[in-house]
């Protein structure tokens, strides 16, 4: 069996084959582009027909690539960049390029292929992501207006916010909207109408953050139905997670999940001692969701609030308890997930939450 590792740019991918054994059988560089994808794809018809993937940034830089081979029929590999640097510190040289990177990602995929995440051609979870991150953009761009719209209105009136509703509130932006503008010409003058064009902006970016909401609920309901059993998970937020989880089986089990999402502890034990430190990585949006489940549950739901207090009766602090939540609801997105897996996938086995 072949083994092609890919080292994925902006511009530019190195590609490396390594047989069997682990000897180097050619390397290959190109363009990210289509032609540069059909090149490549000839450079690896010389290697015979049996061969496998890898690459670093197949959700990234890779993705066009990745999506390409997938279409042909080839057999794909996610590749994390931890692990190829992993690989490198291995080597008897620290040198590090292009070509070395993707030697580093081709070995990995002969070593560890079994136990990789496959990468499965894009689905409705594609369009699932893409309408969630323009709409966490859009509310981002929101907060920033309003702070905007908060700055200047200090300026005009200092005390507005006894007299108008607030910022948040459909009152409060039709009254910015229509805010009163100064007889007198001058600065006033001025801030007052700029408060009125930032209301505007605002108005304009909530009507596009609700139209995005809608479509993103319209495309959860149906298949990712099964995440909304969990308490705190709405069609909304189904719909983010069926986005960020992506196409296909990519995790094998829920400590996978949970490591990508930054959930899971890392364990720091040494000289006997059991440690374990908060894990700071893995996909913070991911983990952005699942604190939000938690903060929700922890107000509705009598099983979170009795987990927590036991926890914390425990010697945890408040923080550490809802911590421990979130893996726990880890577990049981990646239990339901199961259930929206698409049914050509023949791998997937479907199962209730706990």
């Amino acid at each position: 069996m072949i083994s092609i590792g890919v080292d994925a740019h902006k511009r530019v991918h190195a590609a490396v084959a390594v047989d069997d054994a682990g000897r180097e059988l050619g390397q290959w560089r190109g363009p990210n582009s289509k032609s540069g994808w059909l090149r490549l794809a000839a450079w690896s018809d010389d290697f015979g027909p049996t061969r496998r993937w890898g690459i670093e940034g197949a959700w990234s830089y890779g993705r066009g690539l990745a999506q390409h081979l997938v279409s042909t029929s080839e057999t794909v590999y996610e590749i994390n960049s931890r692990w190829t640097a992993f690989g490198r510190r291995r080597g008897k040289k620290p040198d590090k390029s292009d070509r070395l990177d993707a030697r580093a990602v081709a070995l990995f995929v002969r070593q560890e292929a079994p136990a990789l995440p496959v990468v499965h051609a894009d689905d409705e979870t594609a369009v699932l992501d893409l309408l969630c991150s323009e709409r966490e953009g859009l509310l981002v761009d929101a907060g920033r207006l309003r702070n905007q719209l908060h700055a200047l209105l200090m300026q005009v009136d200092p005390e507005y916010q006894s007299r108008l509703p607030r910022l948040d509130s459909v009152a409060g932006l039709k009254a910015m909207t229509s805010y009163p503008l100064p007889r007198a010409d001058g600065l006033p003058r001025r801030r007052a109408a700029s408060v009125r064009r930032l209301a505007v902006r605002l108005t304009i970016v909530l009507i596009q953050a609700d139209d995005l909401a809608e479509q993103v609920e319209g495309l959860a309901a149906g298949r990712f139905t099964p995440l909304t059993q969990l308490c705190g998970v709405s069609l909304l937020t189904a719909g983010t997670l069926a986005g960020i989880l992506g196409p296909g089986r990519r995790f094998n089990n829920d400590a996978q999940l949970a490591a990508y999402a930054g959930a899971a502890p890392l364990e720091a034990s040494s000289a006997g001692a059991v440690r374990h430190r908060l894990n700071r990585g893995g996909n913070r949006r991911l983990n952005a969701v699942l604190y939000r489940i938690v903060l929700t549950q922890a107000h509705h739901s009598e099983e979170a609030r009795a987990y927590l207090d036991r926890r914390v009766s425990e010697g945890k602090t408040r923080r550490e308890a809802r911590r421990a939540l979130k893996r726990y609801i880890a577990r049981a997105i990646w239990r339901l997930w199961q259930q929206c897996e698409l049914p050509q996938l023949a791998s997937a086995a479907p199962c209730t939450a706990a």
